[in-house]
């Protein structure tokens, strides 16, 4: 990333905790902050993300990894394909630990065709990008 552009960054990151904190929506959807760590550094790092309810399972976030529709993935995803087991969810004014799962093959089709349809900006994203947007289950580890 260029360092003129990690000053904007880290403003927008900043906005990002006030939309959370204030329980505003993205695309009308609700808000959660997940906590991975750094594939590369090992630091905790977080991003603010919209969620979609899991109908197979009540205690599961799914997020989608569009980065706006370019054309690398968004690093929490490489950081939840290193470490599915080392993250936490932040919800509803809890924290959760969570084990990641990358949704394939016909369910993720399937997901994804929930999730623009609740959320149709997410469906323009795949004209901006070649790549396959992953999408994450994240599920609450049992206590």
């Amino acid at each position: 990333m260029p360092r003129l552009l990690r000053p904007v960054i880290k403003a927008m990151s900043g906005m990002g905790n006030v939309i959370f904190r204030r329980g505003m929506k993205v695309q009308g959807r609700p808000l959660l902050r997940l906590t991975t760590v750094g594939a590369r550094s090992g630091k905790r790092r977080q991003a603010i993300l919209a969620w979609f309810e899991d109908d197979a399972r009540p205690d599961a976030w799914i997020v989608v990894g569009s980065a706006g529709g370019s054309a690398r993935h968004p690093g929490w995803a490489y950081n939840l394909a290193n470490d599915p087991t080392g993250a936490t969810v932040e919800v509803a004014d809890r924290t959760v630990p969570v084990t990641a799962e990358l949704i394939a093959g016909p369910e993720r089709q399937q997901v994804w065709e929930r999730i623009t349809m609740l959320a149709p900006g997410y469906g323009r994203y795949t004209t901006k990008t070649d790549r396959e947007i992953p999408l994450f289950r994240l599920t609450a580890q049992a206590p």
